[in-house]
């Protein structure tokens, strides 16, 4: 009976210190988005700058200024990024990264991966957000699912940035899983296929702790803390086909999930 009473007594404990902190975070929320405003603004800025430069240096020069928008953000809102390699990864190598997604946070860690430039496959809706979206129309390669024109473009814009050596990333879930009872959804063909047709490697990552740093269910649980990333060995597709295509994403999607489940915990599949 002490016992019962002993636990019920923390567990009530528990629930007043949420109670108490709840309205700290969220100042320390807007403080965030604050923050983020500001440094979207300035981003723009600088982006205008290298707009004259022309698309030789634009691609550098804005995956650098992203680079620096990511590091300052995470200065600011006390978080930091931290890289964990299980195999060895080639920096000078085009690469098809694809990473398990379910939290906005998965997105500032992208440009941090080491010195690399790196454009992500992102949601044409994302670019209609004022002032960011401008920004962002530059950073990633969107994709417009309601138009099958505009899907064959992003797949040809992908290529080419394959071709000039930038590497690609891409959400294989396609959103975000939005669930803490197991690691991954399924996967869409999409940047696997892509990999085999440019025989380029794919770079499985794990972004183990976003989900922590800002719960996929609001942006009102942000908090600080550090933003692991975990390189898992790289996958060399020379000896696949488009035939191998569903046994290259299953092996992706296990790695992946075995990984994710090493780093945090789920239940038993």
């Amino acid at each position: 009976m002490a016992r019962i009473s002993i636990r019920a007594f923390f567990i009530i404990l528990e629930a007043m210190m949420k109670k108490i902190a709840r309205p700290f975070q969220i100042l320390y929320c807007i403080y965030a988005l604050f923050i983020f405003a500001c440094l979207t603004i300035i981003s723009l800025f600088a982006m205008l700058f290298i707009l004259p430069f022309g698309d030789k240096y634009l691609t550098i020069g804005i995956y650098k200024i992203g680079r620096y928008f990511s590091k300052t953000l995470y200065l600011f809102i006390g978080m930091r990024h931290q890289e964990v390699y299980e195999g060895i990864h080639h920096f000078n190598q085009a690469h098809v990264f694809v990473g398990n997604h379910n939290s906005y946070m998965d997105i500032p860690p992208i440009v941090q991966l080491k010195h690399q430039p790196i454009k992500p496959l992102g949601k044409f809706e994302s670019s209609k957000i004022p002032l960011f979206g401008l920004f962002y129309r530059h950073i990633v390669i969107m994709v417009d699912r309601s138009d099958p024109e505009k899907r064959a473009q992003s797949l040809r814009n992908l290529k080419e940035a394959l071709k000039n050596k930038i590497s690609i990333f891409i959400f294989p879930e396609g959103t975000f899983s939005m669930t803490d009872e197991k690691p991954l959804k399924d996967f869409y063909n999409g940047a696997f296929k892509l990999a085999i047709e440019m025989q380029v490697p794919i770079q499985p990552v794990l972004m183990v702790d976003s989900v922590d740093r800002m719960h996929f269910s609001s942006i009102f649980t942000l908090r600080p803390g550090i933003c692991r990333v975990v390189y898992l060995p790289t996958v060399y597709v020379a000896n696949y086909t488009l035939e191998d295509l569903e046994i290259l994403k299953q092996q992706v999607h296990q790695m992946m999930d075995d990984g994710l489940r090493r780093y945090r915990n789920y239940p038993a599949s």
